[in-house]
């Protein structure tokens, strides 16, 4: 049964400070999934874990790592927000199998298999080819499946997310996408795609990143959450959550190295143009985590219950970090 009060973010990627800690509070955000890594190596990544350490023993009374389910609980009742660490790119587990229960061990719990472009495990969606999930991408998956590391398909091309579906024992993830058949953005889900997610059990997180939206920043929220109720009929609106990826008070800087990370000594604008290389503005809707509640709003003026709106809002990913975060059992976790 979703918690009623629960907000969960499926991904953000913010300039972090104690104004944004400050408003997820505001917000009443009880859980983000913060990326910790796009193209950074596992030294690298580690660095990056040791800042996250810093802010919270510098922030206590308002964020607390979370590693489970219970300590999403936990941090909720407390009046905290919990983080989860993940990486939008395999590059932290490099070519090595063994990082991938490190990585873990270190509190990661979600992995893309590719961002962008073709990595070690699978084909990214910005390649003109997809020859799908790689030798060692089949043993990753395994291998994450064991620990229980989530396997995210979110910028991965088609047929690399529909092989990650039917091999992976457990549920995967796309934490911040949206349907192709609203908003046609290479980094948006077919609906292929989509009803092989709700059938295997796996969740989406709806993203609130102008590029995935119809309309980009002059989107309007009764539009996105009626693109909700839509994809609510084709998966089950208990596979549906929220996946922002918020990229708050970044520089523009920063998309350029997104996009282009140290493969290419060109700019590669992606879903972007030459015009618009820097982060577009967000809707007016959604500018921070303090607007959180008013996502609540549009799910009710569209028809969503109040029930429903819980299970949107976070009680849906709750559930799935109840079934993933953890080693796996003897045999494979079955869909709730």
């Amino acid at each position: 049964m979703a918690e009623r009060s629960l907000i969960v973010d499926g991904c953000q990627y913010a300039n972090w400070s104690e104004k944004i800690f400050r408003e997820m509070r505001a917000g009443g955000v009880g859980a983000v999934h913060v990326t910790i890594c796009y193209h950074e190596d596992f030294r690298e990544t580690v660095q990056n874990m040791i800042v996250w350490n810093r802010w919270f023993e510098r922030f206590p009374d308002l964020i607390v790592q979370a590693r489970t389910a219970a300590d999403v609980r936990q941090a909720h009742a407390d009046g905290r927000t919990a983080i989860i660490f993940g990486f939008q790119n395999p590059s932290p587990i490099e070519d090595d199998i063994g990082l991938v229960e490190i990585c873990h061990g270190l509190g990661a719990r979600f992995m893309q298999l590719s961002y962008n472009n073709q990595s070690l495990l699978a084909t990214g969606c910005y390649e003109a080819e997809d020859p799908g999930i790689t030798r060692m991408g089949r043993q990753v998956i395994k291998e994450m499946n064991r620990v229980g590391l989530v396997v995210d398909m979110s910028h991965s091309a088609e047929r690399s997310t529909l092989e990650a579906i039917e091999i992976s024992e457990r549920p995967i993830a796309i934490t911040h996408a949206n349907p192709a058949s609203w908003h046609p953005a290479l980094r948006n889900k077919s609906d292929t795609v989509l009803k092989a997610l709700a059938e295997s059990g796996g969740m989406l997180g709806f993203s609130m990143y102008p590029h995935h939206l119809a309309g980009k920043s002059d989107c309007t929220l009764e539009s996105f959450c009626t693109m909700i109720a839509r994809t609510a009929e084709l998966m089950g609106v208990e596979r549906i959550g929220f996946g922002s990826d918020l990229c708050q008070d970044q520089p523009d800087s920063i998309v350029e190295w997104m996009r282009v990370g140290t493969w290419s000594k060109e700019i590669d604008y992606g879903e972007g143009s030459a015009a618009q290389a820097g982060f577009p503005p967000q809707p007016d809707w959604f500018t921070s985590n303090a607007d959180f509640p008013g996502l609540a709003d549009g799910l009710r003026a569209v028809g969503f219950d109040a029930e429903d709106v819980a299970r949107i809002m976070g009680g849906n990913w709750l559930d799935f970090f109840e079934r993933s975060f953890g080693p796996m059992t003897a045999g494979p976790i079955a869909a709730a």
